[in-house]
């Protein structure tokens, strides 16, 4: 269920994670801002009073603005694939890749042509020379991809599996393309990488997905079996065009309930943040419910409840309150991490990761926009060329030199469709995810 990262010699697996675990321009476009006041009566004295304060959406363009510029930037001009991780200030020589941050930067292309940030001309010919490579240069088995890649050949990196979960990351941002350009190449291109996708061939045999596929040891043993970011890996299947999954798909994973502090919701027992997220991102699930809940409520009441677990844990880090806090799986001092809660995951040590803000921007808006906007100010070398760095830590002194892809993209996204909700508008526009949704009953 976790979105792994690489170390030096090979990614982590998904397996290891679970088994560590328990189951289960472009700068600132705000600039010029600055106001010179002349007093009143004509006087030749003059005070500078700095820039006015940036609004709420000036202040969410200025982060998309900043992301979007690592999508641009550490990707392969020659296959459109995204680095999985890049420095903080840029100029990054490493080529891994990841599926799922390729996913992410597609519909960051998008948003971008939306925004005017870039010409549409070269926008609309990265998302051309990136859904040609996927399609007839990357290696894939049944229509799924590897999780990591080379980003200038695409060839499988370090042992890496057939990933189910971020093979439907990439489709996302390939299917949000399709919907967004005008183009009838790109859409012919989504269309046949949709299409390729053999479902059921991932199932191996159960009513559940494998979390994946090696050549050497085959299917991965553990499941996409309990509720988590696979609302959109099942929804796309059960939506395909060719080689979909049954409906009952739908009913086939677990869904357990937690209460913490009052506020009960769905989730997965010690997992991050993110699963209440990533689906998000592109499915509409506002003022829909099936049988089982009102998801995007559910995670309005996850992102309130890891606030107030955030805020539980001042006694021991002081620099926990209500403008700072904010945990999901992320870099840490001593590498990548999964931590959070509730209830409590990983070696918490008064660490703050903006994209748990950030990827909850629409479900608890003012708090979220509050602690970014608190991070950019009290600590200033959190904020870099591609907006926040990945994690630091206010009691140590400790900033991350990097970035993730993915939880970069996780809150460009999401800062957007709180916004505009552009990203949901257009992906909805997929015929498929609204039949999937129709199937599995969300009324």
């Amino acid at each position: 269920m976790f979105m792994n990262r690489p170390t030096p010699n090979r990614p982590i697996s998904r397996r290891d994670l679970l088994a560590r675990l328990g189951k289960t321009m472009l700068l600132s476009p705000l600039l010029n801002l600055a106001v010179l006041s002349t007093s009143c009566g004509g006087s030749k004295t003059s005070t500078n009073l700095g820039p006015p304060p940036l609004t709420d959406d000036q202040f969410l363009d200025e982060i998309e603005r900043a992301i979007f510029l690592y999508f641009w930037e550490q990707a392969s001009v020659t296959t459109g694939q995204v680095k999985d991780r890049a420095f903080a200030a840029g100029n990054d020589s490493r080529t891994l890749s990841s599926i799922s941050a390729t996913g992410f930067g597609l519909t960051a292309l998008c948003i971008a042509d939306q925004r005017g940030y870039m010409a549409s001309a070269s926008i609309v010919a990265r998302v051309q020379t990136t859904l040609n490579f996927l399609l007839s240069q990357m290696p894939n088995q049944n229509g799924f991809f590897y999780h990591f890649v080379d980003m200038n050949t695409g060839q499988r990196a370090s042992g890496s599996e057939v990933s189910s979960i971020d093979t439907a990351i990439l489709l996302c941002g390939v299917l949000t393309c399709r919907q967004h350009f005008q183009d009838q190449q790109i859409v012919d291109l989504a269309t046949q990488l949709y299409q390729r996708i053999n479902w059921p061939w991932m199932l191996n045999g159960g009513t559940t997905f494998s979390m994946g596929w090696t050549p050497e040891n085959g299917f991965i043993t553990t499941r996409w079996d309990t509720y988590s970011e696979l609302m959109m890996l099942y929804l796309l299947a059960i939506g395909a065009p060719v080689n979909p999954v049954p409906a009952s798909a739908w009913q086939a994973f677990a869904r357990p309930t937690l209460t913490y502090q009052g506020l009960t919701y769905i989730t997965n027992l010690y997992a991050p943040l993110f699963i209440h997220q990533y689906s998000h991102a592109w499915f509409d699930f506002r003022s829909q419910q099936d049988a089982y809940a009102n998801y995007f409520n559910n995670s309005i009441t996850a992102t309130q409840a890891h606030k107030l677990f955030c805020l539980s844990l001042a006694g021991q880090f002081s620099d926990y309150s209500d403008n700072v806090w904010g945990m999901t799986a992320s870099d840490s001092v001593n590498g990548y991490v999964v931590w959070g809660g509730p209830p409590t995951i990983g070696p918490i040590d008064g660490s703050i990761v903006p994209c748990a803000a950030g990827g909850s921007l629409p479900f608890l808006s003012p708090d979220c926009i509050a602690a970014l906007r608190n991070f950019q100010s009290s600590f200033p070398n959190a904020w870099q060329r591609y907006s926040f760095v990945d994690a630091f830590n206010p009691l140590t002194g400790w900033y991350d030199t990097d970035v993730i892809g993915i939880d970069l993209g996780i809150t460009m996204l999401m800062a957007e469709n709180q916004r505009s909700a552009f990203v949901w508008n257009t992906f909805m526009k997929n015929p498929e995810a609204v039949a999937a949704m129709t199937a599995v009953g969300f009324h």
